[in-house]
Formats: C-alpha cells, sequence, structure tokens
C-alpha cells in the first residue's frame, strides 16, 4: 500500500471512512470472492474438508473458526464469537451442519477437528444425519501431542531442560548474547516455530548445526572475562555446552524427532493434498527412528508406545489406510498391501461409507473395480502410468487417477476424492488474530456484517498469500515462524506459559455421567486463572536491546572487582 501511494505522488486524496466502511469494503469483498472462484470450482468437482477451530483470544473472548480445504488450498468461510454459549458437542454439530448445508452435502467428502471430546460427540451426531461423511482427528494436532508425549520422557526432557537452561541465560544478558552473536556471525540460537514442539526441534537443530561454535565461545577468553558467566547459571551454561553427554542426547533427540516432524511439514504445508500420504509417511517414520535406536526395542519402546498410543484410532481409520492402499505410490511398489486383512477391512468400510446410499457403486468399487487396479489391467498397465513412482509427482495422485482409472469409474471417483483430502486442520487454526485485530476497540464497534466481511478478506488474503509464498520457496519451512510466542520456554523462564496453541488430549478424565473433561469445567469456573501464579503478558523478542528480567542469581566469585565501565 505504501508503494502506491509513492508511485502516485503528492496531492493524493485519501478515501473518507463512509467510503472505507462502505463501498471500498464491498469491492474488497467482492474482489476476494472472485480469487477463491476457482477453489469453489475445485470443491464442486472433487469435494472438499470442512475444518473448525476453537479459539479464545486476550479478552477471552471465545471465537469459532470454519473454513474448507480442497486440492487448491484453504479458505475462510466464517468466524462465530461463542463467548456466551458452552462448546457442547451439539453447538459444534449445528455449526459442521449448517457449513455443509451451505457449500452443499454433495460436496464435503469429510470435517477435520482436532480430538477434543466435544468435537468426538459433534462427529456422533454428524454420522447419524450424514453417514456418507467422514469426521477426521487432526494429523498435525495428533504428530504434535507424539512430540509432547515423546519430549516428556525422562532422558528428552532432561536435554530440552539443559538446552531451555542455556538459552534463557544467553538471551538473558545484553553481553552473552553478544558473545553469541559475534561466536555465530549474528545468526540467531533460537529459532521459533509455528508449535513449542516444532520450536524444541527448530532450535536444537540450531543448537546442532552451531555445536563448534558454542565450544569456541564456551572456552574463550571473551566469554570468560564475563560477570554473568561467572554465576552459577552461567558455569551451569558454559558446563552444558562442554558435555559430551548433552550433544550425544541432543543428536539422538534429533533423529526421534526428525522422522516425525517431516510429517509435521507434509501435513502443516497446504501445498498439495496430503491424506494419500500420511499413513505411508508415518510407516516410514516409525522405521526410521526404530534405526536411530539401532533397531534394539529395549532402547525404542517407549518411543513407539507414545506414537501408537497417538496414532491408533486417529492416524490410522478406514479412510487413512484406504487413501494409503489407493495411492499407488505406495500400494504397486508393495503389492502385499492388498492382501492385508486390516487393509482389506478398511478398504470395505471405506467403500460403504463413501457410496452409503449406492449399493450398485459399493459392488462395483470393492468386488470388481480394485482387482482392475490391483492387477495393473487396461490403463493401470500403460509405461506413462508409472509416474506414480516419482514421490513427487506434480499433478497429484488424484490427477492420476482421472488419467488412468477410467475403465474403474467408482472407484476413480471415490480416490480422486479421497486423493484430494487434507489430513489437518492447522491451516484453520493459525489465522486467528485476523477476528482479535479487527473488533479491539469499543470506539470501533463494527455490525455484523461489516465485521464478518472484514475477517473473510483478511483471513482468506492471508492464507493465498502464504500458500503463493510456500510454492514460490519465499517460506523454506512451514514450521519456521517470525512469531516468538511457541519459542518463549527458549527465552525466559516459564516462558512454556506463552504458548497459544495447547495441545489437550481427549483422554482426560471426565465428570462422571456427563462426559465432560475435568479440565473443561476447571476452564470455565476459572479454576486455571486462580491456582497458577501470576505472570507477565509480556512476550520477548529475539531483538531485545536491554537485559530481560530473570531469577536472582548467585555469583561464585564474590570477591570479583568491577570498574563502572565494566558493569
Amino acid at each position: 500500500m505504501c508503494e502506491a501511494i509513492g508511485q502516485f505522488g503528492p496531492g493524493l486524496t485519501p478515501p473518507t471512512q463512509d467510503a472505507f466502511r462502505g463501498s471500498l469494503l464491498e469491492e474488497e469483498y467482492e474482489r476476494t470472492k472472485c480469487l477463491l472462484q476457482e477453489r469453489e470450482a475445485e470443491k464442486m468437482k472433487n469435494g472438499c474438508s470442512i475444518m473448525t477451530d476453537a479459539w479464545s483470544d486476550r479478552k477471552r473472548r471465545s471465537i469459532m473458526n470454519i473454513c474448507t480445504n480442497c486440492a487448491d488450498g484453504t479458505s475462510f468461510i466464517s468466524s462465530k464469537e461463542m463467548s456466551d454459549v458452552s462448546h457442547t458437542s451439539e453447538v459444534i454439530f449445528e455449526l459442521v451442519d449448517k457449513a455443509i448445508k451451505d457449500i452443499g452435502e454433495e460436496n464435503v467428502v469429510q470435517v477435520v477437528t482436532d480430538n477434543a471430546s466435544n468435537n468426538m460427540g459433534a462427529k456422533k451426531l454428524l454420522l447419524e444425519k450424514r453417514p456418507q461423511i467422514f469426521w477426521t482427528s487432526c494429523a498435525a494436532h495428533t504428530i504434535n501431542l507424539m512430540l509432547q508425549g515423546i519430549g516428556k520422557l525422562p532422558r528428552f526432557r532432561k536435554v530440552i531442560d539443559q538446552a531451555k537452561s542455556f538459552t534463557i541465560f544467553v538471551y538473558g544478558h545484553t553481553r552473552t548474547l553478544e558473545c553469541l552473536r559475534y561466536f555465530t556471525e549474528g545468526k540467531e540460537l533460537v529459532r521459533p516455530g509455528v508449535t513449542r514442539f516444532a520450536s524444541y526441534f527448530l532450535t536444537l537443530n540450531s543448537m546442532q548445526e552451531k555445536k563448534d561454535q558454542l565450544r569456541k565461545m564456551v572456552v574463550h577468553s571473551r566469554w570468560d572475562s564475563l560477570k554473568d558467566v561467572k554465576s552459577k547459571k552461567g558455569k551451569e551454561a558454559t558446563t552444558t555446552i562442554l558435555s559430551p553427554a548433552f550433544w550425544k542426547d541432543v543428536k539422538l533427540m534429533l533423529a526421534v524427532f526428525e522422522p516425525l516432524v517431516k510429517v509435521l511439514r507434509l501435513v502443516d504445508g497446504d501445498v498439495k493434498p496430503s491424506m494419500g500420504f500420511l499413513y505411508g509417511e508415518l510407516l516410514k517414520a516409525k522405521r526410521e527412528i526404530k534405526e536411530a535406536f539401532g533397531n534394539v526395542e529395549s532402547r525404542f519402546k517407549d518411543v513407539m508406545a507414545v506414537i501408537e498410543k497417538k496414532m491408533n484410532g486417529r492416524l490410522d481409520s478406514p479412510l487413512h489406510l484406504t487413501a494409503f492402499l489407493l495411492n499407488p505410490h505406495y500400494s504397486y511398489a508393495n503389492p502385499s498391501i492388498f492382501d492385508e486383512p486390516k487393509m482389506n477391512e478398511a478398504f470395505i468400510s471405506c467403500v460403504e461409507q463413501f457410496y452409503y446410499h449406492d449399493e450398485d457403486q459399493q459392488e462395483q468399487a470393492a468386488n470388481f473395480e480394485l482387482k482392475k487396479f490391483q492387477n495393473r489391467e487396461g490403463p493401470f498397465s500403460k509405461k506413462l502410468a508409472r509416474t506414480f513412482q516419482n514421490y513427487d509427482y506434480n499433478p497429484g495422485r488424484a490427477s492420476w487417477w482421472r488419467l488412468y482409472g477410467t475403465e474403474t469409474p467408482a472407484l476413480q471417483k471415490m480416490a480422486t476424492r479421497i486423493l484430494s483430502l487434507t489430513s489437518s486442520s492447522s491451516g484453520c487454526e493459525r489465522n486467528w488474530s485476523g477476528f482479535e485485530g479487527i473488533h479491539t476497540k469499543k470506539r470501533n464497534r463494527l455490525t455484523t456484517t461489516r465485521l464478518n466481511k472484514l475477517v473473510y478478506i483478511q483471513f482468506n488474503n492471508r492464507l493465498m498469500n502464504n500458500r503463493e509464498k510456500i510454492k514460490s520457496k519465499k517460506i523454506t519451512d512451514v514450521l519456521l515462524s517470525s512469531d516468538t510466542t511457541e519459542a518463549q520456554g527458549f527465552l525466559q523462564e516459564g516462558g512454556d506459559d506463552c504458548a497459544q496453541v495447547v495441545f489437550r488430549d481427549e483422554e482426560e478424565d471426565e465428570m462422571e455421567g456427563t462426559g465432560i473433561p475435568w479440565s473443561v469445567i476447571g476452564e470455565a469456573v476459572g479454576a486455571e486463572e486462580q491456582l497458577e501464579p501470576r505472570r507477565s503478558a509480556r512476550v520477548r523478542e529475539l531483538y531485545e536491546g536491554e537485559e530481560f528480567e530473570s531469577e536472582e542469581e548467585e555469583y561464585e566469585d564474590e570477591d570479583l572487582c568491577y570498574s563502572e565501565d565494566e558493569i
């Protein structure tokens, strides 16, 4: 905008307030709708997913976002303030059901949400009314739960705590931070991610990359001459960096985290449909994690137990397994997949649900057409069909089925729709500020219609811009964030409490006879607010000039004297 004003030159007459609130708002709203027309066409052609997310802003207003995703990307539908409404299963079901009506039931293949118990209750209600629509768990949410669970294991908890103590100490003092940047040639050690666990991996990986620089730093006279290094925490920081055991554990943790982080990047990217790749890449991740432990069961058992517990019933549903089976990248590379009882059961279940109202199509897809695909008959046998072997095959697996599945129309329709699906609702979750930034001051209260249009414009333009940046490689890592909120644990004591994205599991104790988790009841009565210690809401940034407040430090060399210039 500033560039456009500069190009116009002097004499520009700014729009009036009425123009901003009226005609210009309408023009931008219509322009945004036009930009999304191709996505609307894709939804009608290959179906879409509905994604939901509930969150609370800094004023404790409760907001529900509804988005859709198709092969062309994620689009925002609406936001609804629900501060005076309980987030019951019935309320969520009604919102989702209305969205399905608006889009068209025939165009919706699945609903994607996190694993909260109220969402699972809404799932049951939807399946009763619309049994042909799938309801799946958000893959990004589930993988973050895996990383969270692994990070809590004693061996990994220790290395995370050691890394945090070091970075908090270095970033908490101006001179230690200057020293760090001198040895890293200005590169930051802490790398904020879009979630707390992405920040864990990115920062530990950053430390591993700068291992030699960090070790040179802590044995250099420049480091040793700093007053803060003489403190107890300073000595602990030095010891951590010089500890072979610490670096050994960092290397192991990265080897365990990285396979799952690769899958997280896949489902978080919103560039290509991930449903057809999720299960296969999770199997690959599990193999790589076992290899990191030398394939010794006693060493990887606790890690695999965490992964299996979070994966079961969430990322191995009939829809996920059928997408894996119908992706020739996996099933043609390993034909034994067609003979696995689990795969056959999942496929039959998926066919029955997808063609719930059409038994003829069920019979065609399951009893006749699957065999043609398995045996590579007709167009499936063509030499050009081997393009499936390339993981990065650009047209996508749905396009492959449109081209080579012409003699199996029932299976073709099912495959193109399933392989066009996302497996995550994270695109809906990462754009909360659209609502919060618009409706902040009482004097700027907007009508509901204007508010919804502004959020629609901002949310969708942000989604489209992010997608283009990822496709053009301007965003090199979808897990990196320019916001330090999710990396506060590496910047200040108790910083993890600042995280906006809290990953809860539905496996919680519930009040007997209600199905409501105690954590939800506690949140409703403000228990957390009353019991938690009061912390500053301030978020620590990477580029702060002043020293950051931390706990009082003990200096072991009490007789040290410093001139005023040194203090």
